[in-house]
Parts: structure tokens; sequence; C-alpha cells
């Protein structure tokens, strides 16, 4: 493998269809595609300022380095991503992309990121200001994350997350096969059209959560205070440790909860409107 050290580019495509190649104490200047087309990279305390560095790059590995603003869209259509200890403050990071590990990674400004992307793996991940991040994703396991951002994981597939503070306005609308696990839930509408979405031992607050959820199951939860007209038009099995404010027309299943504010059955209830609401 070639290395290169303590040295700078810029313009476009320095380093345009480079293979095995090692970079140590690099800073990429303003340009375009600096790595583009390439494989088997490895990048090492570097620095990124020039916009797509990481266009159509298999196997590489990022550690250590920061990308600035103007790195804006840096890694898109590219597979087999490793990312430590590093910081990304360029927006609309990670599209179109396949093999993704991220590691003690902070990404202030993630609004827009991590689009129709495969096979991803978050371990100590914080962003913030991340409207829409994770859309159109499948297979994705995530660790220890910290997230301020709303409209999150809307149209995910296949995805497990463990010790997580997700702050989201909208967040999983319209997933498929979602678990959430010991983990923080804040914000309005959470899991509207879902289906087999999965919550053990979730914190949950935000006005009418879990509606028209199909095969919702929660287990060991618990709701705040906000959390009124839940439930509407969802199949679930529920089992919720607090009081949960308001309950509206839930379509079929059990919840049972310590208490009740208030049970809405109306004429508008769906069939079979057979849920079972029970205080433990």
């Amino acid at each position: 493998m070639k290395t290169i050290e303590n040295t700078e580019f810029g313009g476009e495509r320095p380093l345009f269809a480079s293979h095995d190649l090692k970079l140590v104490n690099v800073t990429i200047h303003a340009g375009e595609s600096a790595l583009k087309e390439c494989s088997d990279i490895e990048a090492i305390g570097c620095r990124f300022e020039g916009k797509y560095p990481f266009w159509h790059v298999d196997r590489f590995i990022i550690r250590d380095s920061l990308f600035t603003e103007g790195a804006r869209a840096a890694l898109w259509y590219s597979n087999n991503l490793q990312m430590t200890d590093t910081l990304v403050e360029a927006p609309k990071m990670f599209r179109e992309m396949s093999g993704i590990i991220l590691d003690k990674v902070k990404i202030p400004d993630a609004q827009e990121t991590l689009w129709h992307c495969r096979n991803i793996s978050l371990h100590k991940v914080e962003v913030a200001h991340a409207d829409y991040i994770f859309m159109h994703c499948d297979n994705i396991e995530i660790d220890d994350y910290h997230q301020d951002g709303n409209y999150s994981f809307q149209y995910c597939k296949n995805v497990v997350i463990r010790n997580a503070t997700i702050n989201s306005k909208d967040a999983f609308w319209n997933t498929e096969n979602v678990t959430v696990i010991d983990s923080e839930l804040n914000g309005e509408y959470l899991g509207w059209h879902s289906k087999n979405l999965h919550l053990i031992n979730c914190k949950i607050s935000g006005t009418q959560p879990l509606c028209y959820c199909d095969n919702l199951i929660m287990e060991n939860c618990t709701m705040a205070e906000d959390c009124d007209l839940a439930f509407e038009e969802s199949k679930l099995q529920a089992d919720v440790n607090s009081v949960i404010t308001s309950v509206k027309n839930p379509t079929s299943g059990v919840i049972e909860a310590k208490g009740y504010g208030e049970i809405i059955i109306d004429e508008n209830i769906k069939q079979p409107a057979d849920c079972k609401i029970i205080v433990k």
C-alpha cells in the first residue's frame, strides 16, 4: 500500500482512481471529487474541505479526521466504509451506500443524511439538526445513539436500536420491522403507519403517538402525560407501566396500563373494534 503523508491537495480529482492508498495528515482543499472511483483507501488524521471527496469508492477506512462544511455530500455511491473518531460538519452525507460502520462519530449538521443506504452499523454516534435522517434505509443496527432532528427513519426496514435518545417529530413513519430497546423517544406523532414496530423498555413522550400501526408491540414501556389520543386505528399488544392520558379508537388487540385519563370510543372506530383496554 502506498502512503502519502503531511501534504495538501486541491482542485479537481487530484487522486482520481487511486487504489491501495494510505493518507496520513493530508488536507484536501476546495475542489471536487478528490478520491472518486477509488478502492482500498485509508485516511488517518485527514482534513476534507472540498466537495464530493469520496464518490464511487469501495473499501475505505477513515479515522481521526474532519469533514468541514465545504465537504458537502462527501460520501455517495460508495460501499464498505469504516469511520471512527471523526467529526462530520459537512451536510448531506451518505447516499446510496451499502456497508457503513460508524463508531464514535459526531455529525452536528445531519439534515438529509443517510438516504437509500443498506447494512448500517452505528455505535456511539451523535447527530443534530438531523431532519429527514435515514430515509429509505434497510438493515440498520444502532447502539448508544443521540439524535436531535425531525422526520427520522421514514420508510426504513429491518432496524434494531438500543440505548438511544431520539428527539424527533414524526419518527418511524411507514417503517417495517423496527425494534427499539432501552431508549427514550420524544416527539409528536411517533410511528404512524408503521408495521411490526416493537418497543421494549422505552420512555415515550409527545402527542398522538403510535396511530395507524399494524402489529405494534410494547413491552414494559412508559408514556408521558403529553401522550394523548394514542393508538388510533392501531392493531397492538401494549404493556404500559404508567397512566395513559388518553386512548382513541384502537382497532384490535390488548392495551394494559396503570390507568387512563380518558378512553375515547366513538362512531369512527374501525372494525373489528374489539381491542381490550385493561387496568393493571
